[in-house]
């Protein structure tokens, strides 16, 4: 929503393709390049390996992300390191979160899942959702966006323990830093809008 046109049409052309391949009965969805790396970062949190084998790993396995993935792994050890204010105890895996949030304007659910759910040693729980991109950084509207889709996802979570992690930049956004307006919903229906239309007219070249 938030890129420059040209990589927001390039994302679109994406999707279109992949949509066009599953009606087509392919059903693989193409290959996922941040799932195996968050898995990573997850293992990483509470003691079972370490990110920078892990990314070794993966930058073997797939060579073509040989750039990304230390962005990827720089960006939130610069955040678990140096940026978090959590107690430094031991962490473990908090109840897994995943939900949906029906937009009855656009009659449309937005899916969220990968949340990462980490207890502290106190027992409080913390829950961090990924931006992976790396064009553009995560805009302090769009942080605020989707922490308004986190909360209102999450109702009996607590709202001051959502964050949203800029895993490149490892920028963390909470509803402290950037706090809801009451426009949230609005601009999402606009932006969200706004994509459909552009999504539309270009699957028209595909037919």
């Amino acid at each position: 929503m938030y890129g420059p046109n040209p990589l927001r049409i390039s994302k679109l052309r994406e999707d279109i393709r992949n949509e066009i391949a599953r009606e087509q009965g392919d059903q693989s969805g193409g290959p996922d390049f941040f799932g195996p790396f968050w898995r990573s970062a997850k293992d990483h949190v509470f003691g079972i390996s370490d990110l920078h084998n892990q990314v070794e790993i993966h930058i073997g396995n797939n060579p073509r992300r040989a750039n990304l993935y230390p962005q990827l792994r720089d960006g939130f050890l610069l955040w678990w390191n140096e940026r978090r204010r959590w107690t430094n105890l031991p962490f473990s895996e908090s109840n897994a979160i995943k939900g949906i949030l029906q937009i009855g304007a656009l009659g449309t659910e937005i899916k969220i899942d990968s949340v990462m759910s980490v207890r502290d040693g106190h027992g409080d729980d913390h829950f961090i959702y990924p931006y992976f991109s790396e064009v553009p950084a995560l805009p302090d509207e769009a942080a605020r966006i989707a922490l308004w889709v986190l909360q209102n996802a999450f109702p009996d979570t607590p709202s001051d323990e959502l964050r949203v992690l800029d895993v490149i930049r490892g920028n963390n956004f909470s509803l402290e830093a950037v706090p809801l307006q009451g426009n949230e919903e609005d601009i999402l229906i606009h932006r969200y809008r706004h994509l459909l239309e552009q999504w539309n007219d270009l699957r028209e070249e595909y037919d």
